[in-house]
C-alpha cells in the first residue's frame, strides 16, 4: 500500500508551477490525487488523448485534456505578494486554524 503523502495545496486553490514544462504559469487546483503525489491544474499541461467511439462517449477523435502534475512542482500563490509562497498555519483570535502566507502573514482563500 503507498502512502498518502501531505500537501498544503488544496481543490479550488491558486497555484503556480515551479519546475517543468509549464514553469511560471498559474492556475487553480482541479484535483488532489495525495496517493500518487500528483495536482491537476485547469489549462495547464494539457495533453492529447485519441480516443475510439464509445457507447457513453458517443464521439471519438483527439480529445485534449489536462494531465497530472508532480505536486512538488507546484506552489500556493498568494494574491497579496504575487508569488509562490509556502503555507503556514495561523490561529485567529476565536481560535480557528487558517492557511496563511509564510512571506507576508496574509490568510490564503480559496479562489
Amino acid at each position: 500500500m503507498q502512502a498518502v503523502q501531505k500537501a498544503k495545496v488544496r481543490k479550488g486553490d491558486t497555484v503556480m508551477v515551479i519546475a517543468g514544462r509549464e514553469r511560471g504559469k498559474t492556475g487553480k487546483v482541479l484535483a488532489l490525487h495525495l496517493t500518487e503525489g500528483k495536482v491537476i491544474v485547469e489549462k495547464l499541461n494539457v495533453i492529447k488523448r485519441h480516443t475510439k467511439p464509445n457507447q457513453k462517449q458517443r464521439q471519438g477523435g483527439i480529445l485534449e485534456r489536462e494531465a497530472p502534475l508532480a505536486l512538488s512542482n507546484v506552489m500556493v500563490f498568494c494574491a497579496n505578494c504575487q508569488k509562490p509562497v509556502r503555507v503556514g498555519v495561523k490561529v485567529l483570535a476565536d481560535g480557528r486554524r487558517v492557511r496563511a502566507c509564510q512571506k507576508c502573514k496574509e490568510i490564503i482563500e480559496k479562489a
